[in-house]
């Protein structure tokens, strides 16, 4: 099984809400994640996630602690995830792949249907200090 490794922001507000974006394409179209993606060759897990999160929301973050690395196996490959907790550089945020986004309070969380390996680390979530 191959493995893919990925980098995700846990984006935190000065109101300890936790940012959420929706999938707007392929399989796990409509379901929830941490904004991030993988890394490129050459590149730290903070590098990569500054990067992905230009691309994908045209805004810059601050790269913090790493919270938690999942390992998830999913159907036709197995994922490892390093969630960092960060916050936002400005205020400033768009959609460029996302099909939708919400601003969670800790126990909001399971308001949204996350995808499985992001799904594993809400519990804990709730939990830490953000």
């Amino acid at each position: 099984m191959r493995t893919i490794e990925v980098v995700a922001a846990v984006i935190v507000d000065g109101q300890s809400r936790v940012f959420a974006t929706q999938r707007g394409y392929g399989e796990w179209k409509d379901w929830w994640e941490f904004p991030g993606g993988k890394m490129e060759a050459g590149e730290t897990p903070q590098q990569a996630l500054k990067r992905e999160i230009k691309e994908e929301l045209d805004a810059d973050i601050e790269v913090g602690e790493l919270l938690r690395t999942i390992e998830y196996d999913y159907p036709d490959f197995h994922l490892t995830m390093l969630c960092f907790k960060c916050k936002l550089a400005g205020q400033h945020l768009t959609l460029l792949e996302h099909e939708a986004a919400k601003w969670l309070k800790q126990e909001e969380l399971h308001s949204v249907n996350w995808l499985p390996a992001d799904e594993e680390f809400i519990n804990e979530l709730q939990l830490l200090k953000l």
